[in-house]
């Protein structure tokens, strides 16, 4: 990395196991007692000592009729609390330039890495969303990066650029997060998007150099796929019946998520599946970054139902497009003319196969796909936008979405994830900001400025209102009823976070693309 500014860590060797490995029944029985609130808090701690002799200690205790669990985590373990942080909106302070303050309070720098701690360390700064997300983030970081673009931040795009290189020559992908127990999975795969985003603000010198981590990205996401039969899955892959090769969501593990260990128990027991079948479809589900949605379910009011891995997801797929194109552009540039053929064969492949196996002609828009039962699925979601995002739509199909998101998905404060109301975080009435930017770029592409207008504009007014009212940006919003003011998402497992990395990105974003909207003129402290 050769700005000055980015701060270099010698990169500490990460912990071989995960906290649950580590802790066996001592992890189980803190995680099954609840002696923290929030199931992460735990996997997150810092051991005082060797964990070897922590679990000895607790086995040598637990029995004792005076022990008490909650002591003894206490004695051995340092919760891993947020950084010290004075940063206070000062009142009358505008959103642009508390997003711009922002990006300080949300920016880790390497330092000496705490020995066996669940963080993978990293060699250069990082920004992370905000709250209990005290860690990198996949595809949050991709929406973040366009807010740091506008803010002036180039050095931090430059070092996070760095950081997502190092994880994919460490581990082969980027995994959902920057912890042991987020190794089994990725998260949707954006790498190959930032990279034009680099490009596009002059944060590195050259796009082709990132050419081996781009291809090794790829080949983590097609694994298997060369022998992989008709009819049949292997990891990440699906090959259907009449020889379509396409991807959907995978975790290698088929365990509870060791950040929600006692949820994913709970939600199991409620299945008549084998619990493993659950745990692999919930650890599938939080690999797509919608965790959880009644996308997923076969029942929308029972996360018990979840059916990830049988799913084939339109923007995976139109992510995964965008990143062999990626690799058949810079192959190209690089002159390696082959190989730029075959990336650009098998793009046009999945572009094919995107029209064809995730287009609806009846409702005029782009579902999800049930490989396991054969069929499109009915379900009308927001990832109907990506087509259009990556440019595979036609002009037809990106109309006739543009008419179904006016229709179905249009609401007072922005686009809707589903809809159908549940207590999932990824449905109706919840709004968040990565779909926000994706429906309005990618009606953007196919001339229609009106509606992404009315998407952006909605959203800014329901963020600045809150903003207003409550001083701060957070993780999701209610979309509907705004009569009464803007409120903050619920369902999901945790409370509402604030921060919020994408939130901040994207709305920075919007407000840098209409300099003249009245949210320019929101305040703190004010309503």
């Amino acid at each position: 990395m050769e700005d000055s500014q980015a701060q270099v860590a010698r990169v500490a060797p990460a912990d071989p196991m995960t906290p649950a490995e580590r802790y066996a029944e001592l992890f189980v029985d803190v995680q099954c007692s609840r002696v923290f609130e929030d199931s992460k808090t735990f996997v997150d701690c810092i051991p005082r000592k060797d964990p070897e002799a922590i679990l000895a200690a607790y086995r040598a205790c637990k029995d004792d009729p005076q022990f008490d669990l909650t002591t003894f985590v206490m004695d051995h373990f340092t919760p891993e609390c947020e950084p010290v942080s004075n940063y206070v909106s000062p009142p009358e302070q505008s959103l642009v330039t508390h997003i711009d303050g922002l990006w300080d309070v949300l920016t880790r720098r390497p330092q000496q890495h705490p020995e066996y701690s669940s963080l993978l360390p990293l060699p250069y700064a990082y920004v992370v969303p905000g709250g209990r997300f005290r860690e990198l983030y996949y595809w949050d970081s991709y929406f973040t990066m366009l807010g740091l673009a506008e803010s002036g931040r180039p050095h931090l795009m430059r070092t996070m650029a760095g950081n997502f290189a190092y994880l994919i020559d460490a581990y082969g992908h980027v995994p959902n997060g920057n912890r042991t127990y987020y190794l089994g999975r990725s998260q949707p795969p954006l790498f190959a998007m930032m990279i034009d985003l680099f490009a596009r603000y002059g944060v590195i010198r050259r796009a082709r150099d990132y050419l081996p981590q781009l291809r090794k990205e790829y080949a983590y996401w097609m694994a298997g796929a060369d022998m992989l039969p008709r009819g049949e899955a292997h990891r990440s892959c699906v090959r259907l019946s009449d020889g379509t090769l396409l991807n959907r969501y995978w975790d290698e593990r088929d365990t509870p998520r060791e950040e929600a260990y006692l949820e994913d128990v709970l939600t199991a027991r409620q299945s008549s599946r084998p619990a493993q079948e659950v745990y692999r479809d919930l650890r599938a589900g939080a690999a797509s970054g919608w965790d959880f949605s009644s996308r997923w379910l076969d029942d929308p009011q029972q996360l018990a139902s979840i059916r990830t891995t049988a799913l084939l997801p339109v923007d995976l797929n139109c992510f995964l497009h965008k990143l062999e194109a990626q690799i058949a552009s810079l192959s190209a540039k690089n002159g390696e003319v082959e190989t730029a053929k075959a990336f650009q064969r098998k793009a046009n492949e999945r572009a094919q196969a995107i029209r064809r196996v995730f287009w609806n002609e009846r409702e005029g828009a782009f579902f999800d796909f049930d490989w396991q039962r054969d069929r499109r699925c009915t379900m009308l979601t927001a990832a109907t936008v990506t087509p259009l995002y990556v440019g595979l739509a036609d002009r037809e199909q990106a109309h006739r979405v543009a008419k179904v998101i006016r229709q179905r998905l249009l609401c007072t404060g922005g686009i809707a994830t589903t809809e159908f109301d549940t207590d999932q975080q990824w449905d109706h009435p919840n709004g968040w900001a990565p779909l926000q930017w994706l429906a309005i770029r990618g009606l953007n592409h196919y001339d229609e400025a009106s509606l992404a207008q009315a998407i952006s504009d909605r959203w800014l007014a329901m963020v600045g209102r809150l903003y207003e009212s409550r001083n701060k940006l957070i993780e999701k919003y209610v979309l509907t009823p705004m009569e009464a003011g803007a409120a903050g998402g619920g369902g999901g497992e945790y409370p509402l976070q604030d921060g919020f990395g994408w939130t901040n990105g994207v709305t920075r974003k919007l407000l840098r693309d209409n300099p003249q909207h009245s949210r320019h003129q929101s305040r703190s402290g004010t309503s």
